[in-house]
This record gives C-alpha cells, structure tokens and sequence, in this order.
C-alpha cells in the first residue's frame, strides 16, 4: 500500500507539471469519465497562459530521462497518444548535459578493473551526452597501428532512477487498462514493457553490442548498408566501443549537396535497406532518426545507436509482406484475408467488410501522386479501422510501422518527389517469390515434417502427463477443490485492500493536485 502510495504521489507531481504547462487544454472532455473531466477542470486552473501542446515536448524534459524515453516511446505509437500528440512527442531530443571526463574515466576504469591507460591510448572530452550515456572518441593501438574508436560510457545513477519511474508508469498502466475497456485494448501495460525491454538493453551495453554485431552479420551482404564493428574486448555492461564512423549525417542536407552525393538514390538505398532488414532479417533499427545515420566517404548508409531494434518472427515478416503487396497491387481482399490468417481481427467479422475497410486505406493512395502520399495519414486510417474491427494492437508492428514513417520522412527530405511503393516493391516482391513461392513452401513442409517429429517423440511423456492430470481432475469432481484457510485469508485481504485502495487512491490524488493549486 505505501509503494502504492508512492506511486501516486510521484504521478500526481508529474501531472501537475503537464498541466501546468496546459498540454491538457486541447483535450475534449465530451467523452470522458466526470471523474476525468473533473480533473480536466483543475489542470485548466493551473496551466498557464501560453500553454497548450507544443509544450508537451518541454513539460517531458522537466520530468527527466525516464519520461523522455517515455514520450520517444509514445511517438511510436500514434494508435495510443493520437497523431498530433505522437507528431509533438517527435520534437523530444534525448540529450542532457554531460558529465565530467573524470566520471567517465572512473567508469571505464571500474568496469575493467584497469587504468584508463591499459584500455585506451586517449579519451577525448564527451562529443555527444543522452539520458542514458554519452559518448566520447577514443584511440586503440591494433597490429602496431593507431584506430580511432566511439566509446558509450552509461551514466552514473541511472538504473536506480529508471526503476523507480517504470515502477510508476507500470502502476499507472496497469490502472489504465483496469478502468477502461478502450485502454485494454491500446495496451498500454504492453507500451510500458516495450520502454522497460528498450531501456534494459539500452543500460547493459553488452546486449547492445550483441545487438550491432547481430545486425552486422545480418547486413555483411549488402554493399551500400555499413554497421560499425563491436570491439569485445574493450566492451563491459557500463562500457560499449564501436567502430569510429566518418561520414556526414543525413540530418545535414546542405553538407550533403555540397559533397556532391546523389540524394534521391541515398533515398532510396535508406528505404530498400530497412525493408530488407525488416521483411528479409526480421531484425531493424528502430530507431533510424536522420541523427543514426551517416553517408560514408565510400557511398555507404551507415547506421549507429543500437538500443532500440525491432524483432520481427517468420508470421509477422509474412504478414507484413502480404499486407505491403496488396497495398501496392491494390488486392484488398487479400489483404484482408491475411489479417484473419494471422488471427489478428476477430473470426466473428466477414473479411468483405473488412476488405471494404481496407479499400477506405488504399484508395487515397493510388488517387494521389507518389509525392503527395502520406505515411502518417495512412497510419491514421488503419488505427481507426482496426478499432472498428476490435484488432488488438501488435507492438511489434506498431514499432515498424512508426520506423516507417520515419525512415519515409528521412528519405523525402533528400528526394521530395521519393515515390515509396514503387521503390519498396522490388525488395516485397522478391522476399514473397523467395518465402511464398514454391521454394518457400518446400521449407514449410520441411519445418513442418521437423515439427511432427517432435510431436512423435514427445508423445510417451505427453501421455503420461495427460494421464496424471485426468487423475487430479477425477480427485478434485469427487471432493471438490479446497483452499488452505490461509489462503482463503489472504485472497480476502487483498480484495478488501484493494478496495479501499481504488476507493480512496483517486480521492488523494484529487488532494495532492488541490494542495499544488493552492499552494
């Protein structure tokens, strides 16, 4: 009950600021519980005068790095927060101030028991701070030669204060999804364990690495896509060493035309490359904002920051695939069929009327010039017929999605006329000819004979198994199913805790703002 406590003392602080800063006065209060619009009401007494939305980016950053992460996260997910919130959340730049080099010399130091010296031959001061790490560049001695390295140093203290902060966020999502029908659907507990899986990754830079050298392999093929190479032995859970990329950032356009680059085929290598990492790997940066990528003195895409990558299994890489070429060749029923194939829209729709749904989608695409095309209102329209047809959210999918829209607008700000269906059909197109044509149902029934082998020789144990529960199942008909008295006991507390809890929680948090008003 105290965590509890803590737990709405620390939200209500942290909705205070938001409406303070009147992020909440656009909201539209018709739908909401009284209880929301009651607390609608207060925040519009305490927002202030030059609030409103696009102060939504700079009420975030006050709340500090687990709420950055947090809204970088929502900006994922324009289905949960609405475009215009996720478009704002965009605005988010996780950079912080620096620590001392000193601090940084202390953590590599303690995480490999070593004198600076031993790792590396220098360190220069940080050239870039996040909220989780900063980075510095570094130089290594190798088969007599000088190489110079990018060194991530996590920043002290940090894990404590994420702790705390998913704490609460869980907590809030949890209450979310238990009062509203619609947040259960949104998943919002699923947004959460998405931000607590990315920042785990994110504060142990070993599964980073094992990220990049992943993601390395995965592209060794490819000759216009470069990933930096891992450093093991200079790597440790507070320590990552990388590669050192030259290149010119895709953020810096100007820099780009002057070093005389062919930005429409950069456009395109950029688009082809994330679908082959998405549709071919299963495995995608997600997280390609113009700032993680470089164009190499060479000619190359190169990709850097590794925290935030996406998984994509064989059914969703299908899914994804079918959903893109039947977008592309206008077959809407296919695309339909698909979503029921996958199990994503519930059996008791007709896949007609969902097919008509997705016509709605598709329509205004083909009608348009390939450089009027937008991503995001393609995003807006499928959210809202997915709600219409009770589809559960995939965060997997989501995330692709989103990185799409991303990725799209990093390719138009080199070629605005980027037409985006034509130049992802060829890398569909020949993943669906490799995994849905006949080869690909070769390996299906090879996969599946693999799979009945299993079965068989499980078979003896599953009997057994299957036995022994039909002998608890005859016990507990006989003598009916009995609980200890202590669990009994326990299971009463907690409803009765419970209670009181819901009953009185939102009561102190209607205090807690109260005090804050009238302070």
């Amino acid at each position: 009950m105290l965590a509890s406590l803590g737990h709405v003392l620390r939200l209500g602080r942290a909705g205070f600021i938001l409406a303070r800063e009147g992020v909440f006065s656009g909201v539209d209060a018709s739908d909401l519980p009284t209880e929301a619009r009651l607390a609608l009401a207060m925040a519009a007494l305490v927002a202030r005068r030059d609030g409103g939305l696009e102060r939504l980016a700079p009420a975030i950053a006050k709340l500090g790095p687990s709420y950055v992460k947090l809204g970088q996260t929502l900006a994922t997910r324009p289905d949960v927060v609405g475009v215009d919130v996720a478009r704002e959340l965009e605005a988010l730049q996780d950079r912080m101030e620096p620590f001392s080099h000193d601090v940084a010399v202390g953590v590599i130091e303690k995480a490999f028991a070593r004198p600076l010296s031993d790792v590396f031959t220098d360190l220069s001061e940080p050239v870039a701070a996040a909220s989780v790490a900063q980075v510095h560049r570094a130089t290594i001695v190798e088969d007599a030669k000088t190489k110079p390295v990018a060194v991530k140093v996590l920043r002290p203290g940090i894990e404590r204060r994420f702790r705390r902060d998913l704490g609460d966020m869980f907590f809030a999502a949890r209450m979310a999804e238990r009062i509203s029908p619609e947040a259960e659907r949104l998943n919002p507990v699923g947004v959460v364990e998405t931000l607590a899986r990315s920042v785990k990754i994110e504060m142990d830079f070993r599964l980073e690495a094992a990220a990049a050298s992943e993601f390395a392999e995965n592209t060794e093929g490819d000759d216009d896509f470069l990933v930096p190479k891992v450093d093991w032995d200079r790597c440790a859970r507070e320590v990552l060493t990388l590669e050192w990329i030259d290149g010119i950032p895709l953020s810096d356009v100007e820099a780009l035309r002057r070093s005389g680059a062919d930005l429409p085929r950069i456009g395109r290598t950029l688009i082809q490359s994330f679908l082959r990492h998405a549709v071919r790997d299963g495995f995608f940066h997600a997280d390609m904002h113009p700032g993680n990528l470089f164009l190499t003195p060479e000619g190359r895409l190169a990709a850097v920051d590794f925290g935030i990558m996406g998984r994509l299994g064989l059914k969703e890489r299908r899914f994804l695939a079918e959903i893109l070429y039947g977008f592309i060749t206008r077959d809407y029923k296919r695309v339909a069929e698909v979503h029921f194939e996958a199990g994503y829209v519930p059996a008791h729709y007709r896949v007609d009327d969902f097919a008509q749904a997705i016509r709605a989608v598709g329509e205004p695409i083909h009608s348009r010039r390939a450089d009027e095309i937008s991503m995001a209102r393609l995003l807006t329209l499928l959210f809202e017929i997915t709600a219409l047809f009770d589809m559960r959210t995939r965060i997997e999918l989501v995330m692709l999605q989103k990185t799409m829209v991303v990725v799209e607008g990093v390719a138009r700000s080199l070629d605005p006329r980027l037409d985006m269906w034509s130049t992802a059909e060829p890398v569909v197109r020949s993943w669906m000819e490799d995994n849905l044509g006949p080869r690909g149902k070769m390996a299906d029934a090879g996969h599946s004979l693999a799979a009945l082998a299993h079965v068989a020789a499980q078979t003896p144990d599953m009997l057994t198994r299957a036995g022994r529960i039909v002998e608890r199942f005859e016990t507990i008909t006989e003598r009916g199913l009995t609980l200890a008295p202590q669990t009994v006991a326990a299971l009463g507390a907690a409803q009765s805790a419970g209670q009181r809890f819901w009953r009185y929680g939102f009561a102190l948090f209607l205090l807690l703002i109260l005090l804050l008003i009238w302070r």
